[in-house]
């Protein structure tokens, strides 16, 4: 079990790796050569083309009392649509620095990545038998970073489970091979970010695994005063994983009827036709609700998380 000053510790260290600041900046914009997250935005890695840029706008400007919903929300649907002109739209990049200052965001973006990435991540951890802080600290990089579950199982197809060869040894052996394959990577963007590799690696050989504080990761020292009061920032994730939400047409394919069975087995009455229509949407809103999510009908990090397709 995590202790708070440990869940803080972990989220600086991602803040970090995504902002070079331990409190993170809830209002850069980051748009790098070749990365293929597209526009980047907030204290962690929410991109273009993820989709996760829209669900955090449309999260905002949901929020009663969001002072620039009205300018952000004329933005969504070329949000949702993943439309990679947004990339070099001047207004939309000032409006993002600008909502950066809004309290309100702030919030929206706490809650946000703590659905989206942080639960994900404990369930990924809990997956893999993971106990100690600094073994959730790279589980939850790689969730952020993006390609998590492929180097996971690499790591495990070369060198055997977590629960055969140990935590700290697994822990090692993901991030050699993490690290290799960022090196090896086709775009030069990502070879950059083998820092991230090289930081945990220093932390395991110095074998704080339980993130005593303080600690010292990429020059900027951890303490408990720094939890209470820029590298690149190249996305990692492949596209595995669409955004499913009822459209015209509708959407269809082997992720839909995987989500579907998953309901199904849970006890919801649907069809498995690979298919997301109105019927799975409904039933989608109603585990939504059951979970505690957001009843939106879409099925994202956190939704997919739920039902065990992680």
């Amino acid at each position: 079990m995590l202790s708070d000053l440990q869940t803080r510790s972990i989220h600086a260290m991602i803040n970090i790796f995504e902002t070079g600041r331990a409190q993170g900046d809830y209002g850069q914009v980051t748009l790098l050569p070749g990365d293929s997250g597209h526009l980047t935005y907030g204290r962690a890695q929410t991109t273009l083309g993820s989709g996760n840029l829209f669900l955090l706008i449309e999260d905002y400007c949901d929020t009663e009392h969001a002072a620039l919903a009205g300018p952000l929300s004329a933005f969504l649907a070329r949000l949702e649509d993943r439309d990679l002109s947004l990339d070099h739209d001047t207004a939309l990049r000032a409006l993002l620095r600008e909502a950066g200052g809004d309290p309100v965001m702030q919030t929206v973006q706490d809650a946000f990545f703590e659905r989206v990435y942080w639960a994900p991540a404990l369930t990924s951890a809990a997956f893999i038998g993971c106990q100690t802080a600094l073994g959730h600290a790279v589980v939850y990089d790689g969730r952020i970073h993006g390609s998590w579950h492929m180097i996971r199982d690499r790591t495990t197809e070369a060198h055997k489970s977590l629960k055969v060869i140990g935590e700290t040894k697994w822990m090692e052996r993901y991030v050699s091979v993490r690290r290799a394959w960022l090196e090896g990577h086709s775009k030069p963007i990502l070879r950059k970010t083998v820092y991230r590799m090289d930081a945990l690696q220093e932390l395991m050989e110095g074998k704080n695994w339980d993130l005593v504080l303080p600690f010292t990761l990429r020059g900027i020292t951890i303490s408990e005063s720094v939890l209470s009061g820029p590298p690149v920032r190249a996305s990692a994730a492949v596209a595995e994983d669409r955004l499913l939400r009822l459209r015209d047409p509708f959407l269809r394919g082997e992720d839909v009827r995987a989500v579907q069975e998953a309901l199904a087995a849970k006890g919801h009455d649907l069809e498995a036709d690979g298919v997301f229509g109105p019927g799975t949407r409904g039933a989608v809103v109603r585990f939504q609700e059951a979970e505690g999510l957001k009843p939106d009908g879409l099925v994202g990090p956190a939704t997919r998380s739920r039902l065990g397709l992680d």
